[in-house]
């Protein structure tokens, strides 16, 4: 998350939503170890957004949310469902990005070339 200067608790407001990938991408979790580890896991249904926002105190900021299109071989006791209560495969899942995670895609460099760029997004909370 990238915010414009420190601030106390507060609720945002979204003011914009922007796509900046659509498709494969790795994700790696941050694990709980004395160094840097991480789990990474490869998904090909997966949308991720940067999303801007705006603070009670007027602070502006953004965030990576990450959505999952397809969600129909999750365990139907995961979490995201029973707090949406939702089924598998019904609706995409989006969250945003925990503290230390970081999400490679492939986005586009060139219409023309059709060439892929491997790009980082690290998410700090």
């Amino acid at each position: 998350m990238e915010v414009q200067k420190e601030t106390l608790f507060q609720k945002y407001s979204i003011s914009g939503v922007e796509k900046i990938a659509d498709g494969k991408a790795v994700v790696c979790h941050k694990q709980n170890y004395e160094y840097a580890v991480f789990y990474c896991h490869k998904t090909d249904t997966t949308k991720a957004y940067m999303v801007s926002m705006a603070g009670a105190d007027r602070t502006q900021a953004k965030a990576v949310v990450v959505c999952h299109t397809d969600t129909s071989a999750w365990n139907p006791k995961h979490l995201a469902f029973l707090v949406l209560k939702v089924k598998p495969g019904t609706l995409p899942i989006c969250h945003f990005l925990s503290e230390d995670h970081v999400v490679w895609f492939s986005n586009k460099i060139s219409a023309k070339t059709n060439q892929h760029l491997l790009v980082p997004f690290i998410s700090f909370v």
